[in-house]
């Protein structure tokens, strides 16, 4: 998977660049220090929560982290809101229903449903996959930037 061999590099390039290891760096950001190691392996993808606090911490985009864009971005990022709420407000400002969305993306209704609930948070393949259909940047979608 390309967003993962990219997240693994950019991760690695940017703990190299601080000085940083693995533990002082789940010191920093509340992250297992397994979870690092993964990424770092290029292993798993980390949930939304665990990226927003990497892009926190080297202060860059998310979209950065994932290899969407080459520059790490320079701009203030707002804290990120709970999804529940922002799945509600991407649709309006796109203007589209969740029907439409669910049908274009192919990301399922319960799957929707239970973001709309906040039971869940979306996994960052769908992250990339929600930026990619409304041609917008994941910390857009996340609520990161305004």
């Amino acid at each position: 998977m390309e967003i993962l061999s990219k997240l693994s590099e950019r991760v690695g390039e940017l703990m190299a660049e601080a000085e940083v290891g693995t533990q002082q760096l789940a010191g920093q950001t509340g992250i297992d220090q397994s979870v690092i190691a993964r990424i770092l392996h290029a292993q798993r993808l980390p949930s939304a929560a665990t990226l927003v606090a990497l892009a926190d911490r080297f202060q860059c985009s998310t979209d950065y982290l994932l290899g969407r864009t080459d520059l790490p971005g320079t701009q203030t990022f707002v804290p990120r809101p709970p999804f529940a709420g922002r799945m509600d407000a991407l649709l309006h400002h796109f203007q589209t229903t969740k029907y439409r969305l669910e049908r274009q993306t192919g990301i399922s209704s319960e799957t929707m449903r239970r973001w709309q609930r906040g039971r869940y948070e979306p996994t960052v393949e769908n992250l990339v996959r929600l930026a990619d259909h409304f041609g917008c940047s994941v910390d857009f979608i996340l609520g990161r930037e305004q």
